[in-house]
């Protein structure tokens, strides 16, 4: 026998963050993008962070913080410093610029 479930997982979904907080929202927000940011950064030095390998053409060297702006509110974003070159994410923000519009 077998159970029918009771709850619509998509609705339920959807209740859940219409009551949630924008704090929960900016920070889901923000561990998503870092997560984008680090693995573009990864393809860029030509391996993960943090392993050794013969293919790597750059490491990484910290972060900048930079403020991007949505609809939930101002998210801290942590762009990737390499120690050669530069990297910029042009697919997510716009130099000298703060919109979502980027996105």
């Amino acid at each position: 026998m077998t159970v029918v479930p009771s709850i619509d997982p998509a609705r339920f979904l959807e209740e859940q963050l219409s009551q949630a907080s924008p704090d929960l929202l900016r920070q889901m927000l923000s561990t998503f993008i870092n997560t984008l940011l680090s693995a573009d950064a990864d393809q860029v030095c030509g391996a993960s962070y943090g392993t050794v390998s013969e293919d790597r053409t750059n490491r990484r060297n910290g972060y900048r913080h930079r403020d991007f702006d949505t609809r939930a509110g101002t998210v801290d974003v942590a762009i990737p410093k390499l120690r050669q070159g530069s990297y910029f994410p042009e697919w997510l923000l716009e130099r000298r610029r703060r919109a979502e519009a980027a996105l």
